[in-house]
């Protein structure tokens, strides 16, 4: 089993950081392999809404950070989503990789076990957690929950390790994350429910046509 960490932050040892790292930690004591990917500094792609994916089956744009983050998140098992809070929202890059990766690539995602972990100076952690939880809710990835919302304080590099409560919410979170993927892998456990066809609703109607 394992879990791919995602730092969607522009520092690859700041308090985001610190925040995964945690959720590793008890991870891996609990028997469950981690991979963590940085998003890094560079620019990044958007979505251009040209669903060229739909034909190719992956996004038309192929720059290496995408490239690495569809092969990673093909190797999980699960997937845990970390962000500092920008304007009560996630880091505008993150956001911009996550827009083709989930669109581009669902059928790498559906049914895969998913949390966000966020992280802030003091306000906009709420905003930011459910932002990023909306990914998961549109392809039956099961949410994988804590004892508070999943977001630690922090300002100044390492500022988060002095958040007790914080700590304690990540650590919390992967012992679920352990505990779920076991349940799921152990072969007297049902299998996902199976899918309904899809059905599309429109709002605007040609039916001048």
């Amino acid at each position: 089993m394992r879990v791919l960490l995602i730092n969607g932050s522009p520092h690859p040892d700041g308090n985001t950081s610190e925040a995964l790292a945690e959720v590793a930690r008890v991870l891996e004591r609990e028997g469950v392999e981690t991979e963590t990917l940085w998003i890094g500094t560079k620019p990044v792609q958007g979505c251009i809404g040209c669903y060229k994916c739909a034909e190719l089956g992956r996004c038309v744009f192929q720059d290496e950070l995408y490239e690495a983050a569809r092969e990673a998140v093909g190797r999980a098992d699960a997937l845990v989503i970390g962000s500092p809070v920008y304007y009560a929202g996630p880091s505008g890059s993150l956001c911009a990789l996550l827009d083709r990766l989930f669109y581009s690539s669902g059928k790498l995602l559906m049914y895969k076990p998913a949390a966000s972990v966020v992280c802030c100076r003091r306000g906009g952690a709420s905003a930011t957690f459910d932002r990023l939880n909306k990914y998961y809710t549109i392809l039956s990835m099961p949410v994988v929950s804590s004892q508070y919302w999943n977001s630690v304080h922090g300002r100044a590099k390492g500022e988060a390790r002095y958040d007790a409560e914080g700590l304690q919410t990540m650590r919390t979170l992967g012992r679920n994350m352990a505990w779920l993927l076991k349940s799921i892998h152990n072969p007297e456990s049902p299998v996902h429910p199976a899918p309904e066809a899809r059905q599309a609703t429109n709002f605007i109607r040609n039916d001048h046509e």
